[in-house]
């Protein structure tokens, strides 16, 4: 069966289509997303203004049309924190609906790091032990840890690449002030949340998801030794941290000649350089490596593992 995920996030409307049977690995056909940036449609009481919804709509419509030509069975669609957030979520919600034909499933901020952590299991697979994860989206940072599929601690802090760069580094190129206000505000909100991990056992592997992530992964990381690739990218602290003052200093339109930042992430990448770094060393975290898999997958693993408990064919 083919399956669909629209995933509605504070960025992008990404869909991606699959063909799934129980037991198997999902297999992308199809990957289709259109860039939003929905940070910058928020108005000073934090609802989505009527050009960002109108933009929200056409989205997810041109999503659904894609599904449709790539004969996709069943389609789930998820939102996260730039619509759950939103003081007018809920008639966002009720537009999203009308355009999709069908329900919306908001995630909260849990569920959210717990779907991406189940993909990210999945892809590295039991025998690499206890994992600690790390996914920078738009909105928010997850964090989760465990050795299992369903982590033993889960964490979602208002740290994304979207939002912290609307509120902290708005200029272009920002500055190396405006970045240690950042880096301070980081510390001050991971400060709630990394005791839960630092309780835990020390993981096996630190594992990196997101687009954020890949894309700084290829500007300052390296292969796992013996692999080429994004797919086995390792992704060091000390040198993420060196090129931070670097990108500040450089205004959008020059970072997106760095290898790895494209066009839709060269006004965030600082941001989400920044909370990344910061949560890799309260965290203790020398280096991560890269997952190709991440909350949409978890998604469709998800769906997928529901049907096969209930009985129901794919």
């Amino acid at each position: 069966m083919r399956l669909g995920v629209i995933d509605i996030g504070s960025n992008t409307v990404h869909l991606l289509a699959a063909d799934v049977r129980p037991g198997g690995r999902p297999l992308a056909t199809t990957s289709d997303r259109t860039v939003l940036r929905l940070m910058r449609y928020l108005t000073p009481d934090g609802s989505i203004s009527e050009d960002g919804v109108q933009a929200l709509v056409a989205a997810v419509t041109r999503a659904r049309t894609v599904a449709a030509s790539e004969n996709v069975g069943a389609l789930l669609a998820t939102a996260t924190s730039a619509v759950r957030e939103a003081t007018n979520g809920a008639d966002v919600i009720a537009r999203i609906e009308a355009a999709l034909g069908q329900p919306l499933q908001v995630l909260d901020g849990e569920t959210e790091a717990e779907l991406t952590f189940l993909a990210v299991r999945r892809w590295f697979g039991w025998s690499a032990g206890h994992l600690l994860l790390l996914d920078i989206g738009g909105g928010s940072l997850e964090i989760a840890a465990g050795s299992n599929e369903i982590p033993d601690a889960a964490a979602s802090v208002p740290l994304g690449a979207g939002r912290t760069t609307v509120e902290f580094l708005p200029e272009d190129p920002p500055g190396e002030q405006a970045v240690e206000r950042l880096r301070a505000h980081s510390v001050s909100v991971l400060s709630h949340v990394t005791p839960t991990f630092d309780a835990l056992p020390r993981p096996d592997h630190v594992v990196g998801s997101s687009k954020a992530i890949r894309s700084l992964a290829r500007l300052v990381g390296y292969p796992v030794p013996g692999w080429s690739g994004i797919d086995r990218m390792l992704l060091p602290r000390e040198e993420l941290g060196s090129w931070i003052p670097r990108l500040a200093r450089l205004p959008a339109s020059a970072r997106q000649e760095l290898p790895g930042i494209t066009p839709d992430r060269t006004f965030q990448i600082v941001a989400a350089a920044v909370a990344l770094h910061t949560a890799m060393r309260m965290l203790n975290v020398k280096e991560l490596e890269v997952s190709p898999w991440a909350l949409r997958e978890g998604v469709l693993l998800r769906y997928i593992e529901s049907m096969s408990w209930s009985g129901a064919g794919i």
